[in-house]
């Protein structure tokens, strides 16, 4: 199949997807065109199969804000017809939907273009429930020719908060096990932690919603009770009170903020434990990426986590806020190498048995060829 596409190519769960995604269509031997206004982060040039094209937005003095929703769809339909897509996969809702809606529009007289959107978290818990986008965002979803969901948890709240009618297909987010797999030896984990610490470990946007100053509290707690370090990969509005808050609590010295990573990949094998105290989670991919790698998460019972850590078993699940709780599950898996290992094992066997590729990629083709078919 030739698929087109498009979404945030930032750092964001929704762009990881959708980009992890286009390699593993490729791989299985798929012509994927990324359409979108930059290269993806994870996307290195060169890639057989894989085709890059960016969408320029023009900028006049009549436009307060360029229509780069308007410039977006001009060049979908551009790409669909010069390389005869068989059909464009958007990823979150605004305004990828709508934009996928004009392309198919424009070409609607000499050719189908059907497109399907994936729904991923805050375009429907945040930005699509915002008044001024509610009813685009519903309209979106209602023309897609196929919609997707991430989680049972976020197609719930879809058809809850929309009363959209469609079917929603739940594909669960995915995780590349030979690429993503455990470090028994961390031996690159002397980097951080020259004595020897445990390794803790927190990746995100550092938006409010992911709670990043939570992270740095629990290192506090922790640290009463063992020596850890605190590895805060990503960037955002919340990086400065992380690290003012980090000092206050006397623990900078024991933090190391890297900034957004290409290859996460390389950093969360040397951990212990994943922190992942977030507002709301429609699914968590941090988590799954922390056990391919053998890395126990400890995070929040929201969203649709729990369809992806079973408390107790391959992770653990505490409320929002409970700095108490969540340090101490911390220190029980720092200081009982038995329950790390049952716990890291599960983990990793999770993933690979219910989140590989292999096991969730052909639920995407199969899906491609239903709203072809259809």
């Amino acid at each position: 199949m030739k698929v087109g596409i498009t979404c945030y190519p930032t750092y964001g769960g929704s762009g990881i997807v959708a980009t992890e995604l286009g390699l593993e269509l490729a791989t299985r031997g798929h012509e994927v065109h990324f359409i979108t206004y930059a290269n993806p982060i994870r996307l290195d040039p060169g890639i057989p199969r894989i085709h890059y094209h960016e969408v320029e937005v023009s900028t006049y003095p009549l436009f307060q804000y360029p229509p780069y929703c308007l410039a977006l769809a001009s060049r979908m339909g551009e790409v669909a017809e010069c390389y005869n897509l068989d059909l464009l996969h958007v990823h979150y809702a605004i305004p990828h939907s709508i934009a996928a809606l004009l392309a198919q529009q424009m070409l609607a007289s000499t050719r189908r273009l059907p497109f399907i959107t994936t729904l991923h978290g805050t375009d429907i818990t945040l930005v699509g429930a915002d008044r001024s986008y509610f009813p685009i965002t519903k309209f979106s979803i209602e023309q897609s020719d196929g919609v997707t969901s991430i989680s049972e948890y976020l197609r719930r709240e879809t058809v809850e908060v929309f009363g959209v009618s469609n079917e929603i297909r739940v594909i669960q987010n995915f995780v590349n096990c030979e690429l993503y797999f455990p470090d028994d030896a961390k031996a690159g984990a002397a980097a951080y932690a020259p004595q020897g610490e445990k390794l803790l470990i927190h990746l995100s946007n550092f938006r409010p919603v992911k709670r990043v100053l939570d992270c740095i509290r629990i290192l506090a707690e922790v640290r009463k009770s063992v020596p850890a370090h605190l590895l805060m990969v990503g960037d955002g509005p919340d990086r400065g009170p992380a690290e003012h808050l980090a000092r206050a609590l006397k623990v900078d010295r024991h933090v190391s903020f890297l900034g957004k990573q290409n290859h996460v990949e390389r950093l969360i094998p040397l951990a212990h434990v994943l922190l992942m105290p977030s507002d709301l989670e429609s699914f968590g991919l941090v988590a799954l990426e922390a056990m391919a790698c053998g890395v126990v998460p400890v995070a929040t019972r929201v969203g649709g986590v729990p369809e992806l850590i079973a408390d107790g078993e391959n992770g653990y699940l505490e409320a929002v806020g409970d700095i108490a709780a969540q340090s101490a599950r911390v220190v029980a898996l720092l200081t009982n190498e038995d329950l790390h290992y049952r716990m890291r094992k599960a983990g990793r066997w999770d993933a690979a048995e219910r989140f590989c590729t292999d096991k969730i990629i052909p639920l995407y083709e199969k899906y491609y060829e239903d709203v072809l078919n259809g």
